[in-house]
């Protein structure tokens, strides 16, 4: 494993970080997950060097919190730093800030959590927890000793990423970048300022939920173009170790195979030569003129008021323009409809809107959606 530093205290921290929102899970249920194979993932990437985990309130419908708590606490805990958020959706008084805090405290089965984020932040629950002194809550949660460093989770523009950078004495901020998303977001924009602030910057969605690791056959071909073969999930890593401004890069692994295959690629990274760099630039285009919806499947929409599976029916939308799944899509979108789970249920209440990362306008796109796929 090749490890970087985080915070001004330069803390020495694995490249690759185990993100915990996508584990195995039993019956297609996000909120069971399997625990077998879940600590022989952990195990493995404990032992070979991995030693940040990720987690958040929301992750596996608030059982990752729970299921890692059990895991580190016999003996495993001094071994790795730990990362969750505060739910700010979830925020409406001030006391509500110590209070979920004492909760994931009690679920993670520890007195102190190492890094305490803001949880993907846009305009609105910003707004609102800055107004509430979100900012007095967290020097005394350092101060208690609950949390040692503060950071965010940013989903929005970079004209309020700067903003909120500039508004706190952060020790590490979390973004999405990837090798489709370099100018999405805070984007490389984001990194270069918080470097520029002495911030330390953790990566989210290196591989967009998986997507750059599963490519059609005409993205194949450009890879297979390379004298040097590497799997797309590997190109899609290098991309991002290969900017030295970042400190880790957190994968949500949900095999054993991942992660094995992302410590090998974690432990060999080397600087990509101009060509590669050229290669994966050819691969951005061609992608970008396929995908249809920006979702990641973060979940973060679900559960829907109205049971309607968006961020299923976002993936079959786009499956059929970025690999060809017409037929698949379509015969999957009909089980859905079946089971009350399609676009006709929506009553276009909003909430999935109100908090999307991604600001999708998701009532306009799945109307796009259930029109391409009926």
């Amino acid at each position: 494993m090749q490890y970087r530093y985080i915070t001004k205290d330069k803390l020495k921290v694995s490249q690759l970080g185990f993100g915990t929102m996508r584990f195995p899970i039993i019956n297609n249920d996000s909120s069971l997950i399997d625990e077998d194979k879940t600590k022989e993932m952990f195990d493995y990437a404990i032992e070979n060097g991995v030693n940040y985990i990720d987690t958040a309130y929301n992750y596996h419908q608030g059982k990752s919190e729970t299921f890692i708590g059990k895991y580190l606490k016999n003996g495993l805990r001094e071994k790795v730093y730990l990362t969750t958020k505060l739910p700010v959706w979830l925020v409406e008084t001030y006391d509500d800030f110590e209070r979920l805090l004492d909760e994931q405290l009690e679920k993670l089965q520890t007195d102190y959590i190492d890094f305490y984020l803001l949880h993907s932040l846009h305009e609105k629950p910003w707004r609102k927890i800055a107004d509430l002194n979100v900012f007095k809550f967290l020097k005394e949660a350092k101060e208690k000793g609950k949390i040692k460093y503060v950071g965010f989770s940013f989903h929005d523009e970079f004209s309020l990423f700067k903003g909120i950078v500039d508004s706190f004495d952060w020790d590490i901020c979390q973004i999405q970048l990837n090798y489709l998303d370099r100018d999405y977001q805070a984007g490389l924009k984001g990194l270069s300022y918080a470097k520029e602030k002495d911030i330390s910057v953790v990566i989210m969605e290196p591989i967009k939920g998986g997507k750059l690791a599963d490519p059609p056959n005409d993205i194949l071909k450009i890879w297979d173009a390379n004298e040097i073969k590497r799997s797309p999930a590997e190109w899609a890593l290098r991309w991002l170790y290969n900017l030295d401004d970042i400190s880790i890069v957190l994968s949500g692994m949900s095999t054993m195979e991942q992660v094995m295959e992302n410590i090998e690629t974690a432990s060999t990274a080397t600087s990509l030569t101009h060509k590669e760099t050229k290669l994966i630039d050819k691969v951005t285009a061609v992608y970008k003129d396929k995908v249809k919806v920006g979702c990641t499947g973060c979940e973060y929409c679900l559960p829907c008021p109205s049971n309607v599976s968006i961020p299923n029916i976002f993936a079959l939308y786009n499956d059929m323009f970025v690999y060809g799944t017409v037929n698949e899509s379509k015969e999957s979108y009909k089980k859905l409809i079946e089971l009350e789970k399609a676009v006709n249920n929506c009553v276009e209440c909003g909430a999935c809107e109100d908090i999307c990362p991604q600001h999708l306008n998701v009532i306009e796109l799945l109307k796009e959606a259930e029109k391409a796929m009926i």
